[in-house]
């Protein structure tokens, strides 16, 4: 089972823009929880409950019991507006869970065993294709996050999908045993003939080379007839 993390929220009278303002100037961040057939809920939430969230890795994939009302809504957080210029969280947008309803959801993927990894020892860099892979699940049973191990792997290995612990339950989106993260080899810098070229080059200021001296004349004038 996932775990779920439980927050308090405020319940707002009003929707639109000139209401999630005034929940603004109030102190609060305005959200909403659409979904599972049901009219929209409009909430307000403490900042600093938001920001925390934000701040923990996996915050897409947790689920969450919101209070509000005397109402507890199982929801995950779909999306987030910041502001533009100090970044800080504007508005919350939440989807409310239906049990039994699969849903689709992004899983981090987290990778371990890198220092014993063969590749990664002799200088190979991991280049990560998926951070995160998006899956269907049911909402009781979302992964927290899938395993990547990699230390049997060397140059040119691959995590793929089927080699990532913790898929249990859950189905990907991408219907193919798809690329997660590959061991790529150093590059090696090959010294080329412009090297050599270089070298032979003259050093700058040097005095250039003599000219050669012009040929002596090949034969006198002949005597002259007495």
């Amino acid at each position: 089972m996932a775990n779920v993390v439980t927050i308090e929220a405020g319940v707002r009278a009003r929707s639109g823009k000139g209401a999630a303002r005034a929940t603004r100037r109030a102190g609060k961040v305005p959200a909403v929880v659409y979904g599972g057939k049901q009219e929209p809920s409009l909430i307000e939430l403490d900042p600093r409950v938001v920001l925390r969230e934000l701040h923990r890795a996996g915050w897409q994939s947790r689920l969450y019991e919101i209070n509000a009302g005397g109402q507890a809504i199982r929801a995950l957080i779909r999306g987030v507006q910041y502001h533009p210029v100090s970044d800080a969280p504007e508005h919350v947008d939440f989807q409310r869970l239906t049990p039994g309803e699969r849903i689709k959801v992004f899983i981090p993927v987290h990778f371990e065993n890198d220092g014993i990894s063969p590749g990664i020892k002799r200088g190979a860099v991991l280049n990560v294709v998926r951070h995160a892979v998006e899956v269907y699940c049911d909402p009781e049973h979302i992964p927290e996050q899938f395993i990547a191990d990699l230390g049997p792997l060397d140059f040119n290995d691959n995590v793929r999908w089927h080699d990532l612990k913790g898929t249990e339950n859950v189905k990907p989106v991408i219907d193919r045993d798809f690329v997660v993260a590959t061991v790529v080899p150093p590059t090696k810098i090959e010294v080329t003939a412009e090297a050599g070229a270089a070298a032979a080059a003259p050093a700058k200021g040097a005095a250039p080379a003599k000219a050669a001296a012009p040929a002596k004349a090949a034969a006198k004038a002949p005597a002259k007839k007495g």
